[in-house]
């Protein structure tokens, strides 16, 4: 069981001028006992920058800047850059950040090599129309929801409108020499992989990757509090078992929509497949931080950070504050083991065959082990509850374990 605690509201809105209307969606990046953490500063009117504060330990805020690292410089970002995600690969930090124009929601992104002197390096997603991604979406074989989200951002702002794209960022490592980039097009989360940048810039690379969509599709909603869309969160987690993906899911009720945190996990290897992911939310809005601000019911995570095997959620409450929960990280890791296995079922049936062939006649366990090689551990966890459930008895014979269960036929 995963025992979430509320570390409560870390950061709100100040009277500086770049952050008095909000201060939300942070993400960090870890040195040790230090973190650096970039975050979205809104100022009146809904125009976004960065801002960037230190932290000592998880919660202690030691050091904060009185001016944004990033703000609006170019036509595709005048009204904000938003929602920053940082990652660290091959000694270069990656911050991307969604570049909104008042209307088009983009990707762009900028680096740096000390976490103070960034390089901006403009836009990595496609400036392309929805009705000509809706024609591309046609080539793909993609559920229909994808062409209801083409005419439902049109309503809400424009016939013209680019396709939104946000929530982006890497893997903090390559595979086969290419940089593997998690992103979304509504509603679910997509990989595009690529050996430089300059792909992302060329439409003609999107537009052939937009044909076969379909194909790069990481996660999809599943589950009832995914019931809108979902959205990358943190950047990823390298653990033991896998990569650690904390992403938002949307839901649809009659009273508006609520933003749910949730986990899945990952893994290592090319095509990354879901191998645990929790069929209800990491944790939702309860709080009235989390209930009432610009934006109600939110809890968004964009940031994370460990210590002592505790994992710290760093999030937009309510798009108009930010807080902080923790969590016992293998708790999570164990809990998302156990979400996508279908080890009961499983030890269930293959109980049941040793079951019945033991009632036919005295088996050998070494004669198991060699013919559920491939399922060792299945079969030695169904024997086990064969055992506990006083369904069979053992005896040794001549140094073999022998499994009956006791009947005289």
């Amino acid at each position: 069981m995963v025992v979430i605690k509320r570390e409560g509201v870390l950061l709100e809105a100040t009277d500086l001028e770049f952050e008095n209307q909000a201060v939300l969606n942070p993400t960090i990046y870890q040195e040790d006992n230090t973190l650096h953490m970039f975050y979205r500063a809104v100022r009146k009117g809904n125009y976004s920058s960065i801002g960037h504060i230190k932290l000592e330990g998880p919660l202690n805020i030691i050091e904060k800047k009185e001016e944004p690292i990033i703000f609006p410089e170019y036509d595709y970002e005048i009204h904000g850059v938003e929602d920053p995600r940082i990652v660290s690969l091959d000694g270069i930090f990656y911050l991307f950040y969604t570049a909104y124009d008042g209307k088009n929601a983009r990707v762009a992104f900028a680096t740096s090599k000390d976490l103070i002197n960034w390089e901006k390096h403009g836009l990595i997603t496609p400036s392309i129309s929805y009705e000509d991604a809706k024609n591309l979406f046609k080539q793909s074989h993609l559920k229909r929801k994808y062409f209801h989200f083409v005419s439902y951002i049109k309503d809400i702002t424009a016939p013209d409108v680019l396709l939104w794209e946000k929530d982006c960022y890497l893997f903090p490592e390559k595979y086969n020499n290419n940089f593997v980039f998690m992103h979304r097009i509504l509603p679910d989360i997509q990989l595009i992989d690529f050996k430089d940048f300059n792909q992302l810039k060329n439409l003609k690379y999107w537009e052939e990757y937009l044909k076969k969509l379909d194909q790069h599709v990481l996660m999809e909603p599943e589950f009832s509090y995914e019931s809108h869309h979902i959205g990358g969160g943190a950047p990823l987690i390298n653990t033991p078992l896998g990569w650690l993906l904390i992403y938002h899911a949307v839901e649809d009720t009659n009273s508006g929509q609520i933003y749910h945190a949730s986990a899945a996990l990952l893994e290592k290897e090319p095509p990354f497949r879901v191998i645990g992911r929790l069929k209800k939310p990491l944790f939702s809005p309860k709080e009235d931080y989390e209930k009432m601000g610009n934006v109600w019911n939110v809890v968004f995570p964009t940031g994370t950070a460990i210590f002592k095997n505790r994992l710290y959620i760093y999030y937009g409450a309510a798009d108009k504050r930010i807080a902080v929960v923790s969590l016992n990280l293998t708790a999570l890791l164990k809990e998302l083991i156990k979400s996508q296995s279908n080890f009961d079922v499983d030890i269930g049936f293959l109980a049941g065959e040793i079951f019945k062939k033991a009632s036919r006649k005295e088996i050998n366990l070494e004669q198991l082990k060699k013919k559920y090689a491939d399922r060792l551990d299945l079969l030695l966890m169904a024997i086990g509850w064969l055992a506990r459930e006083e369904k069979v008895i053992f005896r040794r014979e001549n140094g073999k374990l022998k499994i009956w269960t006791g009947d005289i036929k």
